[in-house]
């Protein structure tokens, strides 16, 4: 029962960077743009960069996690990650910077899953959505890392040194993994968990095609497939890239001060994911009605948005990307329990893999989408104009809307 937390806390430590390199580019984004020479389209296309593989890795990881096992799963993709972090440090230019991207997400693809599994086997189903609340509260800590300290280390040393030394710390993390990642409570010596759910080593595994067959055949799973698109759209296109350029154009923000703002979100995350995980598990007994609450709120907040783009006070922004940060980055992880909840325990690895899909379905078309927004409505003095954001924000208020209505078409099922 204590070893567990060890295993926790690898995890956790690999995590970071999963969502460090996710939302980064709202950082650097104008760093980015002067160093490759690039438009609003071209940086929307090499921040999705790290989408593609992840999205195309969905399915395999899911295969690995539940059959080659999450301590080589793990320990090898976050190898790549190293990798590709390394190289967007030293790429030279837009195209090995966009490839560079593409490795980094291939390898960070391999860590959440996996992470889900693991879970699935040494915590009982009562303690999922909590420990899976305190994972991406981890995520959280990342995206923080992401904000305010990216910001100062790019100012103080460029953002080129930062992406080469968070290579080398995500190579330590690795074999970290490799020494303390332990697939299973029986391959540790210890009795099986969940042996009373059947979800023992002994349990007769499912086919990946007969598993996604499954999932994507099973009714209840499309709306939080859904929800999981709407979701991912909002988080990785706004957040994860377009937040920082319209916090500069509109609001002519230093880059701290714009990282300061951004932190809010990751706060939010900390603190909100393992807030959700219990309130759905002790307090609401429910995965719905935190899945429409966070839904609902989102779409207010984008209404005010969509109309007051250009005339929020800075303390609203303050409490707006807080509250995003609850409702959209926080709320993932219960649509994720949800899934999870919907198929047998050796399904964990396969239902995750394809709910999660939908979230970074999202971001590839929304990032790059929103940049082609940005260069129809112009750019004056290296700056975007009010016309692309409203644009952008109209199409992510529509969003919102069905963020709401595939919340109310959520199912569950009994977690006793």
């Amino acid at each position: 029962m204590r070893y567990r937390w060890a295993i926790f806390a690898v995890l956790a430590l690999q995590y970071l960077f999963v969502y460090f390199h996710r939302v980064c580019p709202a950082i650097v984004a104008q760093d980015l743009v002067e160093a490759f020479s690039i438009n609003a389209t071209s940086l929307g296309v090499l921040a999705s960069g790290y989408f593609y593989p992840y999205v195309v890795m969905q399915l395999p990881v899911g295969l690995l996690a539940d059959s080659w096992g999450p301590r080589k799963t793990v320990t090898f993709f976050s190898l790549l990650a190293a990798a590709g972090a390394l190289m967007f440090g030293l790429s030279p230019n837009f195209g090995i910077a966009t490839a560079s991207r593409i490795l980094v997400g291939l390898g960070l693809s391999g860590i959440f899953v996996p992470a889900m599994k693991t879970f699935a086997v040494w915590f009982r189903p009562k303690e999922y959505a909590k420990i899976s609340g305190a994972l991406m509260a981890a995520g959280g800590v990342g995206w923080l890392s992401a904000s305010t300290p990216l910001a100062l280390a790019a100012k103080s040393f460029g953002w080129r040194t930062g992406f080469v030394a968070i290579g080398g710390i995500t190579l330590i993390f690795s074999i970290l993994t490799w020494l303390l990642l332990v697939d299973s409570p029986n391959k540790k010596g210890f009795p099986e968990i969940n042996a009373h759910d059947g979800s023992g080593s002994g349990q007769k595994k499912i086919r990946l095609m007969t598993g996604v067959k499954m999932v994507f055949t099973t009714p209840s799973f499309w709306p939080l497939g859904v929800w999981c698109f709407c979701n991912g759209s909002i988080l990785f296109s706004f957040n994860g890239l377009w937040a920082g350029p319209y916090l500069r154009d509109i609001y002519e923000l230093s880059t701290p001060a714009i990282g300061n703002i951004l932190s809010m979100v990751a706060i939010a995350m900390v603190v909100g994911s393992p807030l959700l995980g219990y309130l759905s598990d002790n307090i609401l007994g429910s995965r719905k009605k935190v899945l429409f609450g966070c839904a609902l709120v989102t779409a207010v907040e984008w209404a005010f948005f969509y109309f007051f783009y250009q005339s929020l006070s800075i303390p609203v922004l303050y409490i707006f990307f807080l509250v995003i940060g609850v409702c959209v980055g926080a709320s993932s992880i219960i649509c994720f329990t949800a899934a999870k909840e919907l198929f047998p325990l050796e399904m964990a690895g396969t239902s995750v893999s394809c709910v999660n899909i939908f979230g970074f379905a999202g971001g590839i078309i929304y990032q790059p989408l929103i940049g082609h927004f940005m260069d129809i409505g112009g750019k004056v003095g290296g700056r975007y104009l009010p016309q692309g954001y409203k644009m952008a924000f109209l199409l992510l208020f529509v969003t919102t809307i069905v963020f709401v209505i595939s919340s109310l078409f959520v199912k569950e099922r009994s977690r006793d």
